[in-house]
């Protein structure tokens, strides 16, 4: 028996549809499906605007977690051509989800030819799913978030197939080398990511990228007109720990620094790469201290945090992190299904995970970021910010698979109103006695009433649910009206340029260039 994967339908209503004039909506059906062959430039005139989605840079001198986000932010960002929330760094790949009697082997060439005989045969679609970044861009994008993805895809059916599925979610892709368009090499294909299930529900993973010593796009040297200008007009870039097997560490570094200066917020999930870049050649080295220096928000799981910084207990190493950071804000510190913590500079906030029958966990961590990057660009409370994180992350595991069965609006809005926290081993009256006498903690606790003791300030699940559940009901409202106005003005961009010559793209730029799967 195959792992189904469900595709969720972007829902429509006649009231959405009767807020985009005749003249959009014809728009719509007339734009092609398939990757266009020409650029489409966005102009500030004509870039959609991002509603409530302002670049928010929290203070590090705020106590209360709360990033300062105002209209004088919002407007900061919109003249300064920021309409796109978040944009994925590298990491597109197919997944390939199957069951198998047995994990592959250990050893190189004994897994090398596992592989072979995988890929010998092309496994029906049913088994096909979009992975990797697709995961975030998915879930951000359910959250209402404007999305793009940066990165390679070939021309082949998996590379159609990844453009189908971000387009019927709402996402764009910028593709980050215009060469790599006629080129039809193995070395250009699309990744494939084997994701293989045993009978114990044990996953087991590999891809080309696991064979070789070099990324698997190792012929992309430079950051591109295109690529700069989509981060130009981005709030948050995030990457992960994966990009380096697709992208070269100078790359990486490269694109790292030049949001810096566009003035892009960096998060960064080392994932289990993180271990091993850490002991990699010196460029490996180099370009994952930018990333850990240099990072708005750093999200790793206590393993993770332990291998980086040497620290077992979580909350020195999230706190050697953000001592070590130049400009981090956040350390998220993920602990599975007992919940989340989220340092700063002067706090700790704790939230407990929701208890919920677990049915898959990949993608879970994803699904949870793609929150804390809604959190961190409304505005959000740091405890606010992790009770949605852990609500998303625990609505996914309640599916199967990732990609399009990460967590949807109406899920996480149905577990938040009914939510069970974990409180197994009295966990968190553990963390809370170890670190109160040292730090200010805020704890989300399952009492109904709140306040504060000492140095620990307890904020009750049940207020915290009564000020998400307005904010991401109106989300779900407003989704399908701004992802149909986004592609009408998509499509609105790619007329106009019918008629005018192609501009030179530079540094000096404005708009972006988006190849839409639309």
């Amino acid at each position: 028996m195959h792992l189904q994967t469900l595709k969720s339908p972007l829902p429509c209503s006649d009231a959405a549809l009767r807020a985009v004039s005749p003249g959009e909506a014809r728009a719509i059906f007339q734009n092609p499906r398939g990757r266009p062959n020409r650029s489409v430039l966005l102009r500030p005139q004509l870039a959609v605007s991002c509603k409530g989605n302002g670049i928010a840079v929290v203070d590090s001198g705020s106590s209360s977690g709360r990033s300062p986000y105002c209209c004088r932010e919002e407007e900061r960002a919109r003249k300064a051509g920021k309409v796109v929330d978040v944009a994925t760094l590298g990491n597109l790949c197919v997944d390939i989800v199957l069951n198998v009697p047995e994990l592959p082997p250990d050893p190189f060439e004994e897994r090398l030819a596992y592989m072979e005989r995988l890929a010998a045969s092309r496994p029906d679609k049913k088994f096909w799913e979009a992975g990797g970044s697709c995961n975030l861009a998915i879930a951000a994008a359910r959250l209402g978030l404007r999305c793009i993805t940066l990165g390679h895809v070939g021309k082949e059916i998996y590379g159609r197939f990844l453009l189908d599925v971000l387009h019927d979610e709402g996402i764009d892709m910028v593709e980050m080398d215009r060469e790599a368009e006629n080129n039809v090499t193995s070395a250009y294909e699309t990744l494939l990511c084997w994701v293989l299930v045993d009978p114990w529900h044990r996953h087991g993973f590999c891809s080309r990228a696991d064979f070789s010593e070099d990324p698997a796009f190792s012929w992309m040297t430079n950051l591109s007109g295109e690529v700069r200008i989509a981060i130009k007009q981005t709030k948050i870039i995030f990457c992960n720990g994966y990009v380096f097997d697709e992208l070269s560490p100078r790359l990486i570094s490269t694109t790292v620094e030049y949001a810096i200066d566009v003035g892009t917020a960096v998060f960064f999930d080392p994932g289990p790469r993180g271990k091993t870049l850490l002991h990699g050649t010196l460029e490996q080295q180099r370009a994952l201290q930018i990333l850990l220096l240099k990072s708005d928000v750093l999200l790793l799981t206590s393993e993770e945090a332990s291998s980086l910084t040497g620290i077992t207990d979580p909350i020195l190493s999230g706190q050697e992190l953000i001592r070590r950071g130049v400009r981090t804000k956040w350390v998220i510190i993920k602990m599975g299904p007992k919940g989340s913590i989220l340092i700063t500079r002067q706090k700790i906030f704790f939230a407990p995970g929701l208890k919920v029958e677990v049915v898959d966990t990949v993608g879970c961590g994803d699904s949870f970021s793609a929150a804390i990057v809604y959190g961190f660009l409304h505005g959000m409370t740091a405890i606010n910010t992790l009770a949605l994180a852990n609500a998303v992350g625990a609505s996914t595991a309640m599916g199967c698979g990732a990609g399009r069965s990460v967590a949807t609006l109406d899920k996480v809005l149905e577990l938040l109103k009914n939510p069970y926290p974990y409180e197994e081993d009295n966990f968190w009256d553990k963390m809370v006695n170890e670190n109160s006498t040292k730090n200010d903690i805020t704890l989300l606790s399952t009492a109904a009433t709140h306040g504060k003791q000492n140095r620990v300030s307890c904020v009750s699940m049940q207020r915290v649910v009564s000020e998400l559940l307005p904010a991401l009901c109106e989300v779900g409202k407003g989704r399908i009206v701004g992802v149909i106005r986004l592609h009408v003005s998509l499509w609105l961009l790619r007329e106009s340029s019918t008629s005018e010559p192609r501009s030179e793209l530079g540094e000096t730029a404005i708009g972006l260039e988006i190849f839409s799967s639309a």
